[in-house]
């Protein structure tokens, strides 16, 4: 996966957060665009979102002179990419209902 700067770096980042948010149990999906994860014990918002989950992709954010970060598909950035303990344990907390999905932007 390229990040929108069209380097490997993303691939290498969502692939250290995927072993991590699988390790803490959720499911974990790699596709064209980005890290598909969800929890398979927490129900989601409808019918067709049967669990809580999201999208997490890994892009350069201006605001950070450039630097890699993760992004939520909910809220938008969640953690520098070079910190995947960090994002792994933020995703945890909002997607089993512990912490409110606001980032730490």
């Amino acid at each position: 996966m390229n990040d929108r700067a069209g380097g490997h770096g993303s691939y290498n980042a969502l692939a250290a957060l995927a072993v991590r948010l699988s390790a803490r149990g959720l499911t974990v999906d790699y596709a064209a665009d980005g890290l598909h994860v969800a929890n398979s014990d927490m129900l989601g918002c409808c019918s067709e979102v049967r669990h809580t989950s999201d999208k997490i992709t890994c892009g350069r954010r201006l605001q950070d002179g450039g630097a890699r970060w993760f992004n939520s598909s909910w809220r938008g950035a969640i953690a520098p990419a070079d910190a995947p303990d960090d994002a792994a344990l933020f995703v945890l907390g909002y997607l089993s209902g512990r912490a409110h999905p606001e980032g730490l932007s």
